[in-house]
Order: structure tokens, then C-alpha cells, then sequence
């Protein structure tokens, strides 16, 4: 496969995060070309200037690189639809599926023609749609590579390439190492969020909007986001979820103990361990 600068490009999927990646792939490859079932958000693409054409699904095989950017269970439609689809060359297809068990399974049963590796940027916003991309996006965040045995060192070599013209950060990972991780470092931050704000809500005091502030904002931002995506990822991941679920509750108990019985040195020591550890994630994001 040539280098990603000589490379024909379509993105399936054209909202926040396919808008984003082609905003930050411009000039970088030979042509960009979308999908997108949705008519205004194919419109929206195109007024954007984000692709050059738009196209259906079935021409979209003739690219040398697919990326599919919808929610995990629209990539899963994709993927089964694929399976109709035989291109008449080789075909690399990179996911960017919030959860890749799934996916990577789906994959690992295309037609041979295809040349399939699951992907995963962890990176994103509260808000969705094209009209909110960035080319920024993806700078200096993590971008997950989940290859199947079948994933050929070319396509590996290729993903890595896009990572770097994007300047995202590559970790190589197995799909269910991915999905425990995500699911602990990303799906319950979510969950815990929606949980505060209804906690709040289930005080039944209005004044408690008036009361929160900064703190409970920046708590809460990520209850805020895309549901169709986030219930997608949920229902895709639901085993990494209940555990991360369990040992939120067993950390929250913990910590409850502690202030039921009054241990103010207990609490004191589990305080300090949480603070120095986002401490350090605080100094990781500025470099």
C-alpha cells in the first residue's frame, strides 16, 4: 500500500468525529470522498468542505482506505452490508467504534478482499455533528489499534501513518483488553455523571441548580453527550460495564465507611491517593 499521502480516502459517517478526521487528514491524502445515509448531514459535509464528493456506500469500495465513523451498532450495519459488497481491489477498512469486541469480531468475518483493523481515538465532545468538527480533535490523544489476526502488517503500517498525520498518539491493545480499559477510563465517567445529575434532580429542590457550580459543571459535562452514541456503546459493552459499575460502588462504599466511622485518617490517605494520581494525569495532558 502507498504511503497515506498517495491514498484515496472515504469516511462513512460524517458527524463529529468523520468531519473531525477529514478536517485533520486535508492536503494529507490523494482524495477524501464521504458516506453518510443522512441527507442534511451529506449536504452539511459538503458545504463544509470537509469532503469532496459524497457517494453510496457501494462506491465507496473502490477507495484504498475506508474509515468507518458512526456508533458502534451503525459501523456493525456497515460491516454486515460489507459482506455484499466485494471490492474489486484490496480494501483496508479502520474503525473508529467506541467499543471494538464486536466490531473486530464482525470484521474478522468479511470477504477476503478487505483488509479490516479496529481503531478507536480517545477523544471526543458533548456536542455531536459536523458542525461542530475540528481538525484539532485528535492532537495528542490516545488513538487504540485493535488488529485481528487476520489484519495485514501493511494496513497496520498504514493506520500508524494516519495516526501520525493526525497527531494522535498510537497504543496497540486485543479487542476485550480495549473494552475493560474503555469502559473504566471512559463509559463510567459517563454513567457517573448522568448519576450525579440525578442525584441532584432526586433532592427535589430547585435551588439546587442555583447552588451548583463550577465544580458540578465540569462534573457533569459528560451527561451532556450524543445518547444515540452513547447507548450504542453501552449496549455493546455491557459485561466491562456492570464490572467498572461494581468497582465504582465498592470505591464509593469505601469511601462512605470511612466518613460513617468518622476515620479521618483513613479518609484523609484515600483522598491524598486520588489526588496525587490526577495530579499526574493533569501533567500527562500537557505534555
Amino acid at each position: 500500500m502507498p504511503d497515506l499521502d498517495g491514498l484515496n480516502v472515504g469516511i462513512v459517517g460524517l458527524g463529529l468525529m468523520g468531519g473531525s478526521l477529514a478536517l485533520a487528514l486535508a492536503g494529507k491524502v490523494r482524495r477524501l470522498i464521504g458516506v453518510d445515509p443522512a441527507p442534511e448531514a451529506a449536504s452539511l459535509a459538503l458545504q463544509l468542505g470537509l469532503v469532496q464528493e459524497i457517494v453510496p456506500m457501494n462506491a465507496a469500495t473502490t477507495c484504498d482506505l475506508l474509515v468507518l465513523a458512526a456508533p458502534v451498532r451503525a459501523i456493525l450495519g456497515c460491516l454486515a452490508a460489507m459482506n455484499e459488497l466485494i471490492p474489486e481491489q484490496g480494501l483496508m477498512v479502520l474503525d473508529l467504534g467506541s467499543t471494538k469486541s464486536a466490531i473486530c469480531e464482525a470484521m474478522q468475518s468479511l470477504p477476503a478482499q478487505y483488509d479490516p483493523v479496529g481503531g478507536h481515538p480517545m477523544c471526543g465532545k458533548e456536542v455531536s455533528g459536523a458542525a461542530h468538527a475540528e481538525a484539532s480533535l485528535f492532537q495528542e490523544k490516545t488513538f487504540i489499534l485493535t488488529p485481528l489476526e487476520r489484519t495485514s502488517p501493511q494496513a497496520v503500517q498504514t493506520a500508524l501513518q494516519l495516526i501520525a498525520h493526525i497527531g494522535s498518539r498510537p497504543l496497540i491493545l486485543s479487542a476485550d483488553i480495549h473494552d475493560r480499559l474503555a469502559a473504566g477510563a471512559s463509559h463510567l465517567p459517563y454513567l457517573s455523571a448522568v448519576a450525579l445529575v440525578l442525584a441532584a434532580e432526586n433532592l427535589q429542590d430547585e435551588r439546587i441548580w442555583q447552588v451548583a457550580a463550577s465544580g458540578f459543571r465540569d462534573s457533569t459535562r459528560l451527561a451532556g453527550s450524543d445518547l444515540t452514541m452513547m447507548v450504542d456503546i453501552l449496549m455493546s459493552n455491557q459485561a466491562p460495564v456492570l464490572d467498572s459499575i461494581e468497582w465504582f460502588q465498592t470505591a464509593l462504599a469505601g469511601l462512605a465507611g470511612l466518613v460513617q466511622e468518622h476515620d479521618e485518617a483513613g479518609l484523609r490517605q484515600a483522598l491524598e491517593k486520588a489526588m496525587r494520581r490526577r495530579q499526574g494525569l493533569t501533567a500527562s495532558y500537557r505534555t
